[in-house]
Order: structure tokens, then sequence, then C-alpha cells
């Protein structure tokens, strides 16, 4: 919501006077003083004039999982073990995954209260490079790097997959580069040649490396310039 709008939908400001105190640069946003009517006023900012605080905000909250296999990648499910349960924080309703893993896909998993920023990090118009480690029932030929480059037709969507990168790591494993998330869309694309996927472990996405430090089903907060790389 514009900042201006903000301060006029409280009883002890109109808008004549909203207008003033921007302009005697009198409101400060997450500790920065603004002038500007448009200035965005979020769910998270701090937001105050003349030193009172009128919205506390809510802290941002940004972390890193190494998710293990056989465990949902949902805020709540009636069988089986969440990615959430895995998080020992206060206030996990507020919380969401950005970037969905399949039950037994293991890798990393960020998890936020931050909307803005999970869509950027997973919108396909970014084109930010989600990068997984394969391992096949069968060889993956050289003809798999060219299909995968060119874009594979998934007729359910009725779409073509955007080009994907695919480096060979030995007969039988690979590290596959895509900037979509489809529904299972890995296993869909080795299942082309009939080649089942045995193991899938997402390693990065975007700028953002798992950390080797983590075992799976760990976690920890991220790091400021980790945030702001997204």
């Amino acid at each position: 919501m514009r900042v201006d709008r903000f301060l006029s939908n409280l009883p002890c400001f109109n808008r004549k006077q909203v207008r003033l105190l921007l302009v005697e640069k009198r409101v400060r946003i997450d500790g920065k003083t603004v002038s500007d009517p448009h200035a965005d006023v979020r769910e998270f900012s701090r937001v105050e004039v003349d030193n009172e605080v009128l919205q506390a905000g809510k802290p941002l909250r940004h972390f890193m999982l190494n998710k293990p296999a056989g465990c949902v990648s949902a805020t709540r499910d009636p069988q089986h073990p969440t990615v959430l349960d895995l998080i020992a924080e206060p206030d996990k309703d507020d919380l969401h995954i950005a970037g969905r893993l399949d039950f037994n896909t293991t890798g990393l998993m960020l998890i936020t209260n931050d909307g803005s920023w999970s869509r950027r990090l997973t919108q396909p118009q970014t084109k930010l490079a989600k990068v997984y480690y394969v391992e096949t029932e069968q060889d993956i030929g050289p003809e798999y790097a060219i299909t995968f480059r060119e874009g594979l037709y998934f007729a359910f969507e009725d779409l073509t997959t955007q080009p994907a990168g695919l480096e060979l790591l030995g007969p039988k494993c690979a590290r596959l580069s895509i900037v979509e998330g489809r529904y299972h869309q890995v296993k869909r694309m080795f299942g082309h040649f009939d080649n089942k996927v045995l193991r899938l472990h997402r390693e990065s996405m975007g700028p953002l490396v798992l950390d080797n430090a983590l075992k799976p089903g760990e976690y920890r907060p991220l790091s400021v310039d980790e945030i702001e790389l997204i």
C-alpha cells in the first residue's frame, strides 16, 4: 500500500496532514525518511511519524533447509511429515515454501514469510536457474543434452519447456539446470527417453547454493548477503 494511503486510513490524519508530513520529511519507513507518497508500506514495514511507531511490522524471515527424502513440501499433511515440521521456529503459519520439491527429492529448500522475495526467486520470468544432481537407471546418452536444450513438449500443459542445460558427470549421473518448475518436470524430461530417475537432489536456486554443512533435515537462517542476492 502507498504510504499516503496508509497514513490517510489512520484516524489521526487527514489527506492534507499526510501531504504535509511527507513534505516535511517526518515519516520513516524501516528507519528511512520518506517524502514520496508512492513509497510502499508492507505488513513487514515499520512505520514511524515523529518517532511515534504507527506500525511495528513483522520481521522478515528466510531459511535454508536441506530437505530429506520422505518429506512433503507442504505446510500441513495428514499422513506424512512436512518440511515445516523440521523448522523449530515460532509463528510457522506465516511461513511458506519458495520452490517445492517432490516427496523423495532432496536438497535445497527455501522457506520464508517474504512473498515478494519468494516470487522473485521462483517466477519463470526471472529465469533463475535451478540446478539438480540426477542419477538414472540407464545410461544418459548425448542426445539428452540436445533435446533438453531444444525443449520438450508437454502435452498435458500444452507447452514446450524452456531450454535446459545438461552436464554429464558419469554414465548414469548428470547435473541439470532448468529455469522452470513444472509438475515432476525433471522426471518427465528423462522419462522422454524411458529412463527412470533414481535420485534427484537440488543443489542451488539462482545464486543461492545449499550449505554443505547442513545435514539432511537441518536448516539455518539466510545471511543478509544471501537474502540480498535475490
